[in-house]
């Protein structure tokens, strides 16, 4: 039990970063690199299909020689998974700028990252996220979540409220487009077929029935207006709750 503990991540007990080229290792091949690949790997195929003897097909090397650099899979894939939270764009917490416009980009970056990479989702639910670009995006998040107003111990309420959202919203989302993309159709074309299926069904049609109005009221021409829509109005409903909870501690 105290192994797997200290196993728990690979920011921990010195294994961050690895040192330099040893005896037998292969040329041409570094950490960064091997985590390079493993990133769009996990982009092409995935996660179920990844693993470390087909990293090092792609990388032209054995499976033994990605060993040099990492300990273990588990290891490659919380490299990997903070390697892509790097992409994040994080607004400035002390600039002069309004917090609902900031919680508001930090919300739609954290959706685009989800739907670009889809298998960051599982991981993210799994390892501790404390590699160093995991550790800015929650700190600014902080910070911007405590200029808000709340206080203290309301802080990571707002925080669950908002980016637990957004990641189950840009977990479906992403998940979607992936197998929009399996089929080989449009995404446009799959939401058709799905509700033509579903409208036909007797076990859903009246479900679908009932629910036409507010599909009506909704807006949007193509999947990715309805997507956005129901995204901007949820999140504005999270702000709203923000700013209520905020006055309310004021009376």
């Amino acid at each position: 039990m105290v192994k797997a503990a200290e196993r728990a991540s690979v920011w921990l007990e010195g294994k961050g970063r690895r040192g330099g080229r040893g005896g037998g290792q292969p040329s041409g091949l570094d950490r960064d690199r091997i985590t390079e690949v493993t990133v769009r790997l996990l982009d092409a195929e995935g996660l179920t299909k990844f693993s470390m003897r087909r990293l090092a097909t792609e990388l032209n090397v054995t499976a033994m020689s990605v060993y040099w650099y990492v300990d273990t899979k588990d290891d490659l894939l919380e490299l990997a998974l903070d390697t892509v939270y790097g992409e994040l764009r994080l607004p400035d917490p002390e600039a002069d700028e309004d917090w609902r416009d900031q919680l508001r980009t930090l919300a739609r970056e954290y959706r685009a990252l989800l739907v670009r990479h889809p298998w960051i989702s599982p991981l993210a639910g799994t390892y501790l996220n404390i590699g160093p670009n995991s550790l800015a995006f929650s700190r600014v998040v902080q910070r911007v979540i405590r200029r808000t107003g709340l206080p203290a111990e309301g802080v990571t309420g707002a925080i669950s409220a908002v980016f637990q959202f957004v990641y189950g919203y840009g977990t479906i989302e992403g998940h979607f487009f992936a197998r929009v993309q399996d089929a080989g159709m449009t995404p446009d074309a799959w939401f058709q077929h799905a509700m033509k299926t579903v409208s036909e069904s007797p076990s859903t049609a009246e479900v679908v029935d009932e629910a036409k109005d507010i599909m009506a009221a909704r807006g949007g021409d193509t999947v990715e207006e309805m997507l956005e829509r129901d995204f901007v109005f949820a999140l504005d409903l999270l702000v709203a709750g923000i700013e209520a909870m905020v006055a309310r501690g004021r009376r």
